[in-house]
């Protein structure tokens, strides 16, 4: 043991004895390796940067995508109640109760009365309000909300009640002072992410007279947690009036809530109560205050403004007219110049109709078939040229030389015309577009500052890339600002990676506050600290439940995989008309074309302003010729269950629109049960197939509702029927078999 002690030590000497021999690398060579390491770093995080940015712009372009869709919907929606006096029979009937605001019977004092009167159950745990509220009232609501409770309908319909009558009293625009006591506090969209308001007042502390909050809107839709949000944010409102403030978003509408979540998420909580709560809703969003103004310098609005937004017209606009700011006011042709001309000089257009102003060019199907932009078209970096601006949420504004050419009319939609001619007996009337009444005035205010966005040019364009509002630029926000004594604009509406951003050189901040937006790990949530100096304090964050122990690069992977199986899904949807552009260039049947051809062809069908050349490799294989496999794009993706017996050009039409029709389902089915009649599912294909402009035979319609209609009862399990054009990624069945 001693022995190998002193073998041990005479070791350990060893290298000592020797140091003098003992080779040290050149400084030269050394420098060399750390320039090297130094440069894969820089490459390594450069790639990791680009896959970043691409994975941003795919998420970014299809839900911008899906809002054109929804404005195309809702146009359609909108001309059907406007100008289509019927379709076979009842067509117009079927959505009017879900899309016109309801006209309530009852008196507010009988109303009060009926919500009190409601029995809640012994068995019902959850917290129990009474009004007017308290602080343990608010807390109570907190806990339960964390626990996973549900407030009961009875509840929700009081809170409702109550901040409606509240909100009545509010002005349009709220003006607000800060002292030197208090900072303001304000957040950007929630969009039903409950844990991200929790961590809010976690971090920042609950609303209060020394701790007040400004919400500035889209507190609803996309989240699962969207009726648990506004029944806390109604609740510190009527609690701390004068210290909670609340501004309407875009998402804030009835007919947003349809394609975003929010409507079938209050029937599935209130089943029951739900198509109240839900009319009540109605009213109340309308209700909300359009804009806030901190110490007479600081604006705050959802959205954005235009070259015509005008806080003091603003000011008078009669808000709870606009229940939806995808719908205009219904026009009257009482005040127009009416001409008339012979039918055999107009007999090219005794097919046209009144042009519905929902049907104008970005709003009809072709609005989604945008010219390519020479750069990107989002917030801050919008290619648009400068003009004269036009809300483009079905925008009727008369047509100047300023006004962008429109695209070419949806053939399932009425040519927008300078003219318009109406039959009149037994000739043509001609109508000229009549100066916009005050309706529509006020219409484009709201649309304007509920849906436009930022771009880095001058000048005030169509917001073509969204569908709705305008672009504004840095000489649009000066102008604004001075001619009302600002010096900054605070906004939301778009998700930013950071939480936050600045542009316009300081003078407009965006602020948004659902973290994990697209995508775990995608982004992160922030809110402002505004004080009495008006200079802004930015605090970021990020619910994490699984991210926060992953790297860099695996939280970029798992963002990157989801926006990839989005893009293959979009793809799988155009299927045919990408093969058909495909085999366009594809001369030979070899199968394959140049990277350049494909990425061409997959721009002008998708629409997707994306670096498709960067995305090749993510989506296609290249053969040994160095060309693009164009067939490789759908190899990964197939139908999630066995379709019924359609054509496949009528399968695809389902895949593709398969959100739409669910929107249209949905309305039909008024009790909400998930089940719709044959007859019904007839009038849903006749009412969507002119919407699109498909040709579906009548044959063919009620030989795809038998063939779904399994226990030959007459009904339909529509929620059934959607799944079957749901598509599946081959990768995520192979990992769930091996999992």
């Amino acid at each position: 043991m001693g022995c190998g002690t002193s073998i041990a030590i005479e070791n350990q000497t060893r290298p000592s004895e020797t140091d003098g021999s003992i080779k040290h690398p050149s400084p030269a060579l050394t420098m060399k390796a750390a320039i090297l390491i130094q440069r894969w770093y820089r490459r390594y995080v450069a790639h990791l940067e680009m896959r970043r940015r691409y994975t941003w712009n795919i998420f970014q372009s299809i839900e911008y995508a899906g809002e054109q869709d929804q404005l195309q919907l809702s146009s359609f929606f909108s001309f059907m109640l406007d100008n289509v006096t019927q379709m076979n029979g009842n067509g117009p009937d079927l959505i009017s109760h879900l899309l016109d605001s309801v006209v309530d019977p009852l008196t507010e004092e009988v109303r009060q009365l009926k919500y009190e009167q409601i029995v809640v159950s012994e068995s019902y745990s959850g917290p129990r309000l009474s009004f007017p509220l308290s602080v343990t009232d608010t807390n109570a609501l907190l806990s339960a909300f964390k626990e996973e409770q549900t407030l009961h309908g009875k509840y929700v319909l009081q809170l409702l009640y109550e901040t409606k009558k509240f909100l009545k009293q509010m002005p349009n625009v709220i003006y607000l002072s800060t002292s030197y006591a208090k900072e303001i506090t304000i957040c950007g969209d929630l969009h039903g992410s409950l844990d991200d308001l929790l961590l809010i007042f976690y971090k920042n502390g609950l609303p209060s007279a020394e701790n007040p909050y400004i919400f500035n809107g889209d507190f609803v839709d996309r989240g699962k947690k969207s009726t648990e949000i506004i029944i806390i944010l109604f609740a510190f409102l009527l609690l701390y009036p004068d210290h909670m403030h609340l501004n309407r978003g875009n998402h804030e509408d009835h007919i947003m809530n349809l394609r975003y979540g929010f409507t079938k998420e209050v029937m599935q909580k209130y089943k029951t109560h739900g198509r109240e709560i839900l009319q009540l809703l109605q009213d109340v969003f309308s209700l909300l205050p359009l804009a806030t103004v901190i110490d007479n310098k600081v604006l705050i609005v959802h959205g954005g403004i235009s070259d015509k937004t005008d806080l003091d017209f603003l000011s008078t606009v009669e808000r709870h007219k606009v229940k939806s700011a995808l719908r205009l006011p219904k026009r009257s042709t009482d005040h127009l110049n009416v001409r008339s001309c012979s039918r055999s000089s107009s007999r090219h257009s005794r097919r046209s109709r009144m042009d519905s102003p929902c049907s104008s060019g970005r709003s009809s199907r072709a609005s989604r078939r945008r010219k390519k932009h020479s750069t990107k078209q989002g917030s801050c970096s919008s290619s648009s040229s400068s003009s004269s601006s036009s809300s483009s949420v079905c925008s009727p504004r008369v047509s100047s030389r300023n006004t962008p050419r429109r695209p070419p009319p949806s053939p399932s939609l009425p040519s927008p015309t300078d003219v318009l001619q109406v039959p009149f007996l037994d000739s043509f009337v001609s109508l000229e577009p009549p100066e916009p009444p005050r309706e529509e005035l006020e219409w484009q205010q709201v649309v304007d500052i509920l849906w436009s966005d930022p771009k880095n040019q001058n000048g005030c364009s169509l917001n073509s890339f969204r569908g709705g509002g305008c672009y504004f630029g840095p000489d649009v926000t000066q102008a604004l600002l001075q001619k009302h004594d600002l010096c900054l604009l605070i906004r939301s509406h778009e998700c930013k990676q950071e939480g936050y951003e600045l542009c316009h050189n300081g003078q407009v901040i965006t602020i948004f506050s659902a973290s994990n937006y697209y995508e775990e790990g995608s982004n992160r949530g922030a809110y402002i600290k505004l004080g009495p100096e008006l200079v802004p304090r930015f605090f970021q964050y990020q619910v994490s439940r699984s991210t926060r122990k992953l790297t860099l690069h695996q939280r970029v992977r798992v963002a990157e995989g989801s926006a990839l199986r989005a893009l293959k899904e979009k793809l799988y949807a155009q299927r045919s008309e990408l093969m058909a552009a495909f085999q366009q260039y594809d001369i030979d049947n070899t199968g394959r074309i140049s990277t350049s051809e494909w990425a061409q062809v997959v721009e002008s069908v998708l629409r997707l302003d994306l670096p498709w050349r960067t995305l090749r490799p993510r989506l296609a294989r290249l053969s040994a010729d160095g060309n693009v496999e164009y067939g490789s794009c759908f190899e990964d993706i197939s139908p999630g269950e066995p379709i019924p017996p359609v054509t496949p050009n009528l399968a695809e039409t389902l895949y593709r629109y398969r959100t739409d029709l669910e929107i249209i389902f949905n309305i039909i089915d008024k009790d909400h049960s998930g089940q719709i009649s044959i007859e019904e599912f007839r009038q849903t294909w006749k009412l969507f197939t002119s919407h699109l402009g498909v040709a579906v035979n009548d044959q063919t319609i009620d030989d795809m509702a038998r063939s779904i209609d399994f226990n030959k009862d007459g009904s339909i399990d529509f929620n059934e029927f959607l799944e079957a054009f749901r598509v599946v990624h081959k990768l995520d069945v192979k990992e769930q078999q091996q999992g």
